[in-house]
């Protein structure tokens, strides 16, 4: 049997933006809710289509992790890092100021 045409009424609209707390207009409630309409026709479309054998996923292709392992590697000690630095204070980079002093 299947469902009836999905729809939204404008106060239901209205009613989901008190509850997300969006202040919406008259003009845009009127021009929502019937864009909401079709978004709830087009999954409701995408429903009957799914198949009862075929397991929901949230990607079509699998997915795989492309980074490295977190690996300890030798790296710069500080001394190393800030030598070619034009300035340094206790072992960090010294920029110049960019913020006033109200920030």
């Amino acid at each position: 049997m299947p469902d009836e045409p999905a729809s939204i009424t404008r106060d239901e609209v209205a009613y989901l933006a008190r509850l997300a707390r969006i202040d919406l207009t008259d003009e845009e409630l009127d021009h929502l809710a019937p864009q909401l309409a079709v978004i709830l026709e087009s999954v409701a479309a995408v429903k009957e289509v799914a198949a009862q054998d075929i397991e929901p996923t949230s990607h079509a292709v699998p997915l795989t992790n492309v980074f490295r392992d977190d690996e300890v590697r030798p790296c710069l000690t500080a001394e190393e890092a800030l030598a070619g630095a034009p300035d340094a204070d206790q072992s960090r980079f010294r920029v110049p100021r960019i913020l006033d002093e109200e920030a």
